[in-house]
């Protein structure tokens, strides 16, 4: 790889992470009985690259992750920053999801990280039976930056590889 490569491969990398630390929330797919249903969480990530979300057992997506441990996320750039509303930069991540109880090691640390990052109502919702927190451990991540530059993401360090467009056209 040529130095031009590796300094454009460390740019990429430097906005494929400011794309993903400039939202609080995450575009959250989940498998439903019949359909994929889509919708959002807060989140806060740990050292290890896994995802927080805090989310009740009314809504649809907390039940498919209780059925179905499978998620993929998604962080996307605003239209408004877009050039090309085809080609949005966007990051994606398939998951797994594991849900955290509260006597498990670490739960109340990610709780007072939410709270930390979110404020307030985080303590409320801590109080209601309903809510569960899940650890979504990214295990593939595809990072897209415009027509036929999509990069493979390695979750843990952020590491970018270029998908040929072969690979892409599969």
């Amino acid at each position: 790889m040529s130095d031009v490569d590796s300094e454009k491969l460390a740019l990429l990398s430097a906005n494929c992470r400011e794309l993903q630390q400039a939202n609080s929330t995450l575009l959250l797919s989940t498998l439903g009985e019949a359909f994929p249903e889509i919708s959002y969480a807060p989140y806060v990530r740990d050292d290890e690259g896994c995802f927080y979300i805090f989310i009740s057992e009314l809504a649809a997506h907390t039940q498919n992750l209780l059925r179905q441990p499978s998620a993929s996320v998604m962080f996307i750039a605003n239209e408004e920053d877009s050039r090309n509303l085809f080609a949005r930069e966007r990051l994606i991540f398939k998951c797994i999801a594991e849900e955290r109880l509260p006597s498990d090691e670490g739960y109340a640390a990610v709780l007072d990280q939410l709270a930390q990052t979110f404020g307030s109502v985080v303590g409320v919702l801590r109080g209601l039976s309903d809510f569960h927190l899940f650890c979504l451990r990214p295990i593939e991540g595809q990072y897209v930056v415009g027509f036929g530059k999509a990069y493979r993401v390695e979750p843990e360090s952020g590491v970018l590889a270029h998908i040929s467009e072969a690979v892409l056209k599969r």
